[in-house]
Formats: structure tokens, sequence, C-alpha cells
């Protein structure tokens, strides 16, 4: 921000907005590209010699038995599915106490953290009731 030649108010030149946003995208540029010549590299370096035992379906070192389609109980998929949901809700109250400590923003983010839990303690709720918490 810089003051007018009168002292009036503030103005933001166009140029300092988007300066720290090439930064950031010349970081996203390098990246894309360190990736793009890594995989290339690794592409011509390596060798390309099919085999009938190369193009077979590896599964822990035991030839593969049976039919590719496996039956698997979808409780797994809701335990790790509130898993993360519950470690999400982790990660975000570090940064909440950070905020929560600092002058002027108390009320604020205090209001926003009960929302937030009262999303996940509703989810939880509709869990519990759903029978998914129970293991049979």
């Amino acid at each position: 921000m810089r003051e007018t030649v009168n002292g009036g108010p503030a103005t933001v030149l166009a140029s300092d907005y988007f300066a720290s946003y090439s930064v950031v995208g010349l970081l996203a540029l390098l990246g894309v590209l360190f990736v793009a010549v890594a995989f290339g590299t690794g592409r011509l370096l390596r060798p390309v010699v099919p085999t009938p035992e190369k193009l077979l379906t590896y599964e822990c070192g035991v030839d593969p038995v049976g039919e590719g389609w496996a039956h698997t109980q979808v409780r797994y998929y809701v335990y790790a599915f509130l898993y993360v949901i519950f470690a999400v809700d982790s990660i975000f109250l570090f940064p909440w106490a950070t905020v929560f400590a600092a002058p002027g923003y108390g009320a604020t983010t205090l209001v926003e953290m009960f929302v937030f839990l009262g999303f996940l303690a509703v989810g939880l709720l509709y869990a519990y009731k759903k029978g998914v918490l129970t293991w049979t």
C-alpha cells in the first residue's frame, strides 16, 4: 500500500498486488517442469523389454487366481471415511487455536469453531443413528 502525494487514502498498485502471485506462479511452473523432466528422463532411460511374465498381474509374488472382482464390505470404507473426517477436524483445530489467541479475533473464531464442531457432531450423530459405528 502506498500513500498518495497529498496524504489522501492509500492506493494499491496492480504491479505490487500481482508481484506476490508471480512468485507463486513461477514456483508452480518450476514444480511442474521438474516433475515433467523427471518423468521424461525416466521414460528415456528405462529399458523396455516386455515379456509375458512381465505382463502378468502381480499379486504379492503369487500367481493371480480367481476373478478380478473381490467383495469388500462397505463398513471398512465408512470407518476410513470417519477417520478422515476427524483427522481433518484435528488438523483444523491447531491453526484455529493460534488465530483464537490473536487479538481481535476471539469471538469470531469461537463462533466459527462451534459451527464447525456442530457440523461434525451432526455427522457423527447421523452415523450413530444409522448404526455405522457398531461393529458386527
